[in-house]
């Protein structure tokens, strides 16, 4: 696992310049709508995109369609464009380090301008080349590990990139892929909106591996929602899976439309923190959405059992889910002066006040700060 220590980010979206954000295993973002919580998500996501790594609703993902899609460039840029001419980033992982900076084209599209690799064991930054402007020079050496320490940086970092994954599990209404037939085929990895989540748990179900880990989300399932039997996975002649399951005291197959919102996101939360070989970063934006209070605090303790090994980047506006983690577990997210300003929180500073009050509470009374801020 190659661990995420910081990240420093200049241009992107309500990030004018953030200097080095120093990343744990636990993560969580916390502060008012629009300071800038869901950026850093989404900066995840557009890293996938320049990787051409798979992303939801692309057939083909690159940093052009990303941008294409987008509509307007200026919309990734800080304050659209007159105050940022370009988006840097720079990854400090336990192993290397990586730098990209992309630049506005007069077509508006995003251009390569410079893109570098930081070898530890060399202790030496090597000149990365595009070879179009729009594919990163990193993609040329992602298979290459073992040829030389610029190789071997490279393909660390692309291979940590390949492996963190943003799940956004908001698509569980009527029309949902995840209540529709998915191809049993499609079960290689969790989507991240949960679109093959059927095929994926019948993988799951039918591994003798990984069997052990589709019982663990059963019966986490059955916590929050006790008349939750199990699931009925059967593949048609199609080919094709669907998420029936079944009510305790009954064998009549129950479909995916009779499971609430609220129920169904927390089976794909409880899958993507239970599946066994989990990607190394695991993003997830407000999980609380639709849960009750019991659910979140099962929520909370997969959170930090799947943060043993791994790191989690969790932006959420829940006091309630909060109050379950250590106060330097939380990022404050502020915007000030039309930037956003991110800041971890020390157990120093709210130690005089966890004697009367819960950290939610600190944060719903503004103590913690992350409140709206007017400018």
């Amino acid at each position: 696992m190659a661990r995420l220590n910081s990240l420093s980010v200049q241009g992107f979206k309500s990030m004018r310049d953030l200097k080095e954000l120093t990343l744990t295993n636990m993560n969580i973002l916390i502060g008012a709508n629009g300071s800038g919580k869901s950026n850093i998500l989404e900066l995840f996501t557009f890293l996938r995109a320049v990787m051409q790594l798979p992303l939801p609703g692309f057939r083909e993902t690159s940093l052009k369609n990303y941008v294409l899609d987008l509509g307007v460039v200026s919309d990734l840029l800080y304050k659209g464009s007159p105050e940022a001419n370009a988006i840097k980033l720079t990854l400090q992982l336990s192993d290397a380090s990586y730098t990209i900076e992309l630049i506005p084209t007069a077509d508006d599209l995003l251009r390569i301008g410079a893109e570098a690799v930081f070898d530890t064991v060399s202790d030496c930054w090597y000149q990365l080349d595009s070879s179009d402007g729009f594919t990163p020079g990193l993609l040329q050496y992602r298979d290459a590990k073992g040829v030389d320490s610029m190789h071997d940086a490279a393909s660390s970092v692309y291979q940590a990139i390949q492996n963190w994954q943003v799940y956004h599990f908001t698509g569980t209404g009527r029309l949902s892929p995840i209540k529709s037939n998915q191809s049993v085929f499609d079960h290689a990895y969790l989507r991240p909106d949960g679109s093959n989540l059927a095929s994926f748990l019948l993988s799951l179900k039918e591994s003798p591996q990984f069997h052990h880990s589709y019982k663990l989300i059963v019966e986490t399932i059955r916590l929050i929602t006790p008349f939750f039997d199990d699931f009925i996975l059967e593949a048609n002649s199609q080919d094709f899976v669907r998420l029936f399951w079944k009510q305790k005291g009954s064998d009549s197959p129950m479909k995916p439309q009779a499971l609430s919102e609220g129920t169904l996101r927390f089976i794909c939360l409880a899958t993507a923190l239970l599946q066994p070989n989990h990607p190394d970063i695991i993003i997830i934006d407000e999980p609380e959405l639709g849960l009750h209070p019991f659910a979140i605090a099962i929520l909370a303790e997969l959170m930090q059992a799947r943060a043993t090994d791994t790191q989690l980047i969790v932006a959420t506006q829940s006091p309630d889910l909060i109050n379950y983690f250590a106060a330097e577990d939380s990022i404050v997210c502020n915007r000030k002066e039309g930037q956003s300003i991110f800041t971890r929180v020390s157990y120093s500073s709210v130690e005089v006040w966890l004697d009367e009050y819960s950290l939610g509470e600190l944060w719903t009374k503004n103590i913690l700060s992350g409140g709206p801020a007017y400018e």
